[in-house]
């Protein structure tokens, strides 16, 4: 049996990617981050389980081919209880959109914040390896761009009880002009400025963006621009390291990040 643990309440969890075509999105992702795949929760044939050296990182499923079915990369934070954070959604004028329901041994549900940028919330175990900034191939960090991140971190803190007494493994300030949340000393996510409503570019829209780390950010470019993706962002600087901006084959947007940064 696998060995699985329950996640800090208001971590990140886990991130998915939501595809039309499966199959295609696996091998796009195989070639630019190194995955391999195992199949998905029982009873749940159209989801795949990527993993980097042996260890899941993420999960990869689909829709079908919705029409108007955006394909996007989507965080899930822990929660005790699905029910209990989705009504908390609610209560703060937001949306859920998802759930909550039954998804393998847990529960799930997809939401929107009051700015529409989409997250997902889940109830159960998790792979005890599985965190961010893990390592080559993993989710490096997690970031909301938002027009207000102040109040997003309010939204986000009132679900998730990051204020909550007694969360002393849960730290929520201000840092050069954005919110950092660390887990365990960790830091884990950044709530920042940038999100404009009407931008036709979704690299500018309120929405959670995931990074994955590489060992080299331009030959991850380049392998994904061969693989059929586009860039978004080209290799450059930042606080963190270098990163860079890409779609996948169908529009997922993602981002990449030397690992060792």
């Amino acid at each position: 049996m696998p060995v699985t643990t329950r996640a800090i309440q208001g971590a990140p969890c886990w991130v998915s990617l939501m595809a039309h075509d499966l199959e295609a999105s696996r091998a796009y992702y195989a070639s630019v981050l190194g995955w391999d795949y195992k199949p998905g929760f029982q009873g749940q044939g159209n989801y795949s389980i990527a993993l980097a050296h042996g260890t899941p990182v993420a999960g990869l499923g689909t829709g079908g081919r919705v029409v108007g079915f955006p394909v996007s990369w989507t965080p899930y934070f822990a929660a005790d209880s699905a029910d209990r954070a989705a009504e908390r959604v609610r209560e703060r004028v937001a949306t859920v959109a998802v759930g909550p329901l039954e998804f393998g041994k847990g529960r799930l549900v997809v939401a929107a914040d009051p700015e529409d940028a989409v997250f997902g919330i889940w109830q159960g175990e998790i792979d005890p390896d599985w965190r961010v900034g893990w390592g080559t191939g993993a989710p490096a960090r997690l970031e909301l761009r938002t027009r207000d991140p102040f109040a997003s971190a309010l939204f986000y803190g009132g679900v998730f009880d990051w204020d909550a007494p007694g969360a002393d493994h849960i730290d929520v300030r201000y840092e050069d002009e954005r919110v950092v949340l660390r887990i365990a000393g960790h830091a884990v996510a950044d709530l920042r400025g940038g999100g404009e409503e009407a931008a036709p570019d979704p690299h500018m829209r309120p929405q959670w963006h995931v990074y994955f780390s590489v060992d080299d950010v331009e030959a991850a470019v380049r392998k994904g621009v061969e693989a059929g993706g586009t860039i978004v962002c080209p290799p450059s600087a930042s606080h963190f390291g270098p990163v860079a901006s890409l779609r996948d084959p169908e529009g997922g947007l993602f981002h990449v990040t030397r690992a060792d940064d």
